[in-house]
């Protein structure tokens, strides 16, 4: 029954973990440039002794903070540049030593579908006798600016005026289908996140 709990979380953080920030663009102002946040449960990471993933073997923890970007819209498209901070903490304060993280950034277009994703890596280095330790990184990212407009129709039809008896007078186009459908298509965010191997995804589901 636990086997089964864990995977349905699992299953849920694989959706939700590069989609997890999903917003409504349908009560948010809308904008071109893409949403970017730290993906659900892709935000930390926890590197563990040999041994059973637990607090007695835990060695060095590390968190994705102080998300920044930069939306500038070229003539083809939209380009993000992100920075963030990697703070780190290590079990003990030893000798120098210095951890790399892998970190994404997932360009996902209407919640859930991945467009684009690349990899790099986050140095921290720990001085001799320090537990904490502070990373720094960068990515960039790119939105189509045909896929990321909203078709003409679909404007008018949000934005036309409607007059007192008319029959869709009283009619929120927003809960119209189609329109929430094209709104949704174009509406693109960037995650950032550690990219974590399945035990990983598991702790952080169940802690």
């Amino acid at each position: 029954m636990r086997v089964a709990a864990l995977r349905s979380a699992l299953a849920l953080a694989l959706a939700v973990g590069l989609a997890g920030c999903e917003r409504n663009p349908l009560v948010v102002k809308r904008s071109s440039c893409p949403a970017v946040a730290v993906a659900a449960y892709a935000g930390d990471v926890s590197l563990f002794r040999p041994g059973p993933p637990d607090a007695a073997n835990l060695d060095v923890t590390a968190s994705i903070t102080n998300l920044r970007d930069d939306c500038v819209e070229a003539p083809e498209q939209f380009v993000t540049r992100i920075t963030y901070e990697v703070v780190a903490r290590r079990s003990e304060a030893g000798p120098a030593r210095q951890v790399v993280l892998p970190v994404f950034a997932a360009v996902v277009q209407a919640g859930n579908i991945i467009n684009a994703k690349q990899i790099a890596s986050v140095t921290v280095d720990f001085a001799a006798g320090q537990d904490r330790a502070l990373g720094r990184g960068e990515a960039t990212a790119s939105v189509s600016r045909r896929a990321a407009a909203v078709p003409q129709a679909i404007l008018d039809r949000i934005s036309r005026k409607r007059r007192p008896g008319q029959m869709d007078a009283a009619t929120d186009p927003m809960a119209e289908p189609e329109v929430r459908a094209a709104l949704r298509a174009a509406s693109f965010e960037v995650l950032i996140g550690f990219q974590l191997d399945d035990r990983a995804l598991a702790y952080n589901v169940a802690k």
